[in-house]
């Protein structure tokens, strides 16, 4: 297994030759890159203040659009309780603009899917051939990743990414469910 730490994340990707999905799980993190866009957005307030746009995240739009600029389909399933966390809503707000560079972001409300058929963990998966689990701090903040090439573990990944991958909403139909 290779650790490959936060700062070299962009490396993870590149190994990618058709195809990249992340499936994400949690309904909450404390990503602190995120702190003054989640204040803005739970203020009502756009969440992105254009003067302050944060660092990482035109690191990402870049990457997406280099990668599948490649010819990689970069695809994101996320498995979220309705109603949704505050989290979960501000994700779901700024999830348009991950679209614009290319990602194909898919919504799958937690009560539709038996827990069986996912893991509890949030990974990365290659190219049918690589599997890197996204690994968080205690106090939430992203800090790389945990690859492999182990083929029980990517097949089980692969299992888990088919069967929700074709019940999962495109985030353009997705009108998550409210309270009241």
């Amino acid at each position: 297994m290779l650790f490959l730490p936060n700062d070299e994340s962009s490396k993870l990707l590149a190994m990618a030759n058709s195809r990249a999905v992340h499936l994400e799980v949690a309904d909450d993190h404390a990503v602190s890159d995120e702190d003054e866009p989640m204040r803005r957005f739970l203020a009502g307030q756009p969440p992105v203040d254009p003067d302050n746009y944060p660092t990482s995240w035109r690191q990402w739009e870049d990457l997406v659009a280099e990668t599948t600029a490649r010819g990689v389909a970069v695809q994101r399933i996320r498995v979220v309780t309705e109603p949704l966390t505050d989290y979960i809503r501000f994700l779901h707000a700024i999830s348009g603009r991950n679209e614009q560079y290319g990602e194909d972001i898919r919504w799958l409300p937690r009560h539709t899917v038996d827990p069986a058929e996912y893991t509890t963990d949030e990974w990365w998966l290659l190219d049918d051939d690589i599997l890197a689990w996204t690994l968080f701090d205690s106090a939430g903040d992203f800090v790389g990743f945990a690859v492999t090439r182990d083929p029980v573990e990517v097949v089980r990944a692969i299992g888990v990414r088919d069967r929700l991958w074709v019940k999962a909403v495109r985030h353009s139909d997705y009108v998550p469910e409210t309270i009241g």
